[in-house]
């Protein structure tokens, strides 16, 4: 069983950054793929980025070149760098992280509002 913690979330003014994170318990599970979800309200969740165990990275065209995905294998852990954030960036984020099945993080939101 693999549990997924969130921090980082909050609310940010346009153009603004924050930095999301997701730690893995326990540590000595290996994980294969990590990534980022989000869900605006009213609409479905949509995929954001996602990091190999190879550390291969892949966005979506809404945040590419705006948001960078890293891992630190050694923690378990994966973040989300979000910078030039967007009104549209608001929702909830959720981290995954997959081994033989998807495991969720509970979600941590991010506004994005003047």
């Amino acid at each position: 069983q693999v549990q997924l913690v969130e921090s980082g979330g909050g609310l940010v003014q346009p153009g603004g950054s924050l930095r999301l994170s997701c730690a893995a318990s326990p540590r000595f599970i290996k994980i294969n793929d990590m990534g980022w979800y989000r869900q605006a309200p009213g609409k479905q969740r949509d995929w954001v980025a996602t990091i190999t165990g190879d550390s291969i990275t892949n966005y979506a065209d809404s945040v590419k070149g705006r948001f960078t995905i890293s891992r630190d294998n050694a923690k378990n852990t994966v973040y989300l760098q979000m910078n030039s954030l967007k009104p549209d960036d608001t929702a909830v984020y959720y981290c995954i992280a997959t081994t033989w099945r998807d495991y969720w993080g509970q979600g941590t939101q991010v506004t994005v509002s003047s």
